[in-house]
């Protein structure tokens, strides 16, 4: 008697990204909308010295991206932070939460964006807001389900852009640095435009550019030799971030008086204006490339959150289904895509993007605390990158202050 021939295994997510794709992804994850205005508020805290703000708050927000890089390669796989905290506590109820909150963040940014994305582009063409937002979420949620190839590559592509657009910046105004104080002056302040706490206000401010690089732990399991590419992404796109960050504020604060970048909306469109003496509408289209790479990552997130969650039964099963063709999961995506437009067509979202921020440090907070856990208790033999345990105690505890300064901000 025949044997039975064996079921066909179910698709599986392709693993098809390398290194540096991977990096240019993170570095578009992190340097998104908000480097355009962020400048001008850490300019009016920290004055000329709002570049000394960004390099401090890279430095508070490295423990937490190495607490990343260390549980990327332990557990290379999608919904990461919902699977590290399930392996941390042993609670399917946190890691549910865990994972919907960093779900939340991202559609709840995604619907903001396009928000401001499709304020500019009715200026372009004669087409209903609500039309336009469909039209822009749809194509972004098209390319998502297409496949992991197609959405790395244009995000890609539209990071080269977007940093093009930071580059130009820094070389029409490199000439201006001249006229700032050095930074050896930190130490008199007399001698500064502002005080210590001026600087440390701008440094709390800035941190909020730097939280994007932990998307990055949900694309685990479509990269190839995940225990090494994830941990060395994750630093390089912290290490591009920060130069990039460092290099640009201070043109701006040397190009255009703090007070002035601190009281406009566009600050980085100023800057281009005065270094270069002309219209700033060619550099709005790169803000707007920005909002375009800000929903595609995140969509592509949010559905690889949804997938990898049905693993770790917290979410419906229906969810990890793979499409054969795609290698892509596609009703994940279509619940991504779904979420996004009735939020942007719902609500203007003016105060709930800020819940965003919100979400991302009580995520930051309880997967440093989970790190810690998990290396207290586990004596794990296998290769991968390792950190000490200092690491994600502080990680846990920058987090944590950045949460209460943000809250007091809030209500002041």
């Amino acid at each position: 008697m025949n044997a039975e021939p064996p079921l066909p295994l179910p698709p599986t997510l392709r693993r098809s990204i390398g290194l540096w794709p991977l990096v240019l992804y993170g570095v578009g994850v992190t340097v998104g909308a908000g480097i355009y205005v962020l400048v001008g508020v850490t300019a009016g805290m920290a004055g000329t010295l709002a570049p000394l703000s960004f390099l401090l708050a890279a430095l508070i927000a490295a423990p937490s991206a190495f607490s990343f890089a260390e549980l990327s390669s332990r557990m290379p796989r999608s919904a990461g932070e919902a699977i590290y905290v399930l392996e941390a506590f042993q609670s399917p109820r946190l890691s549910q939460v865990v994972g919907l909150l960093v779900v939340f963040a991202g559609v709840v940014s995604s619907a903001t964006v396009t928000n401001g994305a499709a304020g500019y582009l009715e200026q372009i063409w004669d087409v209903p807001g609500w039309l336009t937002k469909i039209i822009f979420v749809g194509s972004l949620g098209l390319i998502a389900g297409w496949g992991v190839v197609q959405s790395v590559a244009l995000t890609v592509l539209l990071t080269i852009i977007e940093m093009g657009g930071l580059l130009v910046i820094v070389g029409t105004g490199l000439y201006d640095l001249g006229g700032l104080p050095p930074l050896a002056t930190f130490t008199a302040p007399e001698n500064m435009p502002v005080s210590f706490i001026g600087v440390i206000s701008g440094m709390f401010v800035a941190y909020f550019a730097f939280i994007g690089f932990e998307d990055l732990v949900n694309m685990a399991e479509e990269v190839r030799e995940p225990k090494r590419v994830m941990p060395i992404a994750i630093a390089l796109t912290l290490a591009i971030t920060t130069l990039l960050y460092f290099v640009v504020v201070a043109v701006a604060v040397a190009v255009v008086p703090p007070a002035i970048l601190a009281a406009s909306d566009a600050p980085l469109a100023l800057v281009f204006e005065h270094s270069t003496g002309m219209n700033a509408a060619a550099f709005a289209g790169v803000a707007v490339i920005a909002t375009v790479n800000t929903v595609l990552v995140q969509v592509v997130m949010a559905a690889r959150v949804l997938y990898g969650m049905v693993s770790s039964g917290t979410m419906p099963a229906i969810l990890g289904r793979i499409d054969p063709d795609t290698r892509t999961p596609l009703m994940a995506t279509l619940i991504a895509v779904v979420i996004i437009l009735t939020l942007a067509l719902a609500f203007p979202l003016g105060g709930l993007a800020q819940t965003t921020t919100f979400a991302a440090l009580i995520i930051f907070t309880i997967v440093n605390l989970a790190l810690v856990r998990i290396k207290l208790r586990d004596k794990d033999t296998t290769p991968h990158y390792t950190v000490p345990l200092w690491v994600p105690i502080f990680g846990a505890v920058m987090s944590l202050a950045v949460l209460v300064f943000a809250t007091a901000q809030l209500f002041a």
